[in-house]
This record gives C-alpha cells, structure tokens and sequence, in this order.
C-alpha cells in the first residue's frame, strides 16, 4: 500500500488500481505504462516538479506523451520563471522516487495544476506511488482531492 492509495481510501475516492511488471530498462516510465497496460497514451498522466523563481516548489500534471511548459506552468504559478526541481529535493518534499512520483499521497501537499486536457477524460490515470503501479480517477475528483487548477502546460 503506498501513501497516495492511502490518501485515495482516506478521501473516499472512486479509483481503479493497475499494476504491470516495471522493467528498470525502460526509457520513459509513463510510456511503458500506456505500452504494458494498453491505455491511450492520451489517458496517462505524468507527475512533474517544478521550482519556481521565488523558490516554492508546484507539481503539474501531464499527458505522458507530451511536453511541459516551463513557460506555462509559471505563470500559471503566478511566477516569472520555473525549472525542473532537483530530483533529490522532489523526493525529500514529495516522499516518493523519480518515476513514481504521484500527485495524490505528498509528504507536503504542493501547489498542483492538471493539464487542461485531462478535463476531456472520462478518467485519468497517474502514478500510484511507485513504478509499475497507476491508479485510475477521474479527473475532477483528481483536481478535488488536490485542490488542484486546470490550465494549459503543454508546450
């Protein structure tokens, strides 16, 4: 049982947990989930941590298949610029690994912006806290449970 399940439970959340046999070759941890649990790559989300210039750190969530906006997610973070987090401060404040990293579930809850596609959903699904493992939601009770904002972050 990860924490992001737990936190799932907890909120009384409608979920579907899928597990699949992660290989440790894999070069995009969301793109062998879409391949090993044959979902459309446009379903599957990805966890990113970014920092912004006044140093907090947000979490955007994102097609697996596509790209973030560094642009995008800062202003959507009402900052002037954001870069990628440092891994080993991602898994410090977030408690979970790279590659595993869910929204649902955080050491410390982040400020959180979902992909505005993920409103065209019927459910999405993101890491459940480690490889190999994606819980299903749907997107507003996703965007609910984080206190979560949809904006656009796709480049």
């Amino acid at each position: 049982m990860t924490p992001a399940v737990t936190f799932a439970k907890r909120q009384k959340l409608a979920f579907e947990l899928l597990e699949y046999q992660h290989d440790a070759n894999a070069s995009s941890y969301g793109m062998e989930a879409v391949e090993k649990l044959q979902l459309p790559a446009e379903s599957v989300f990805k966890t990113l941590v970014v920092e912004t210039d006044q140093g907090q750190l947000v979490v955007a969530i994102i097609p697996v298949s596509e790209k973030l906006s560094l642009k995008l997610i800062a202003k959507a973070a009402k900052a002037k610029k954001a870069v990628m987090a440092d891994p080993e401060k991602v898994q410090r404040t977030t408690g979970y690994v790279l590659g595993g990293v869910s929204p649902l579930g955080q050491k410390k809850r982040l400020p959180t912006f979902i992909d505005s596609s993920a409103e065209q959903q019927a459910k999405v699904y993101v890491s459940a806290g480690r490889r190999g493992l994606e819980i299903g939601i749907a997107p507003q009770d996703l965007k609910k449970s984080l206190n979560a904002g949809f904006s656009a972050l796709i480049a």
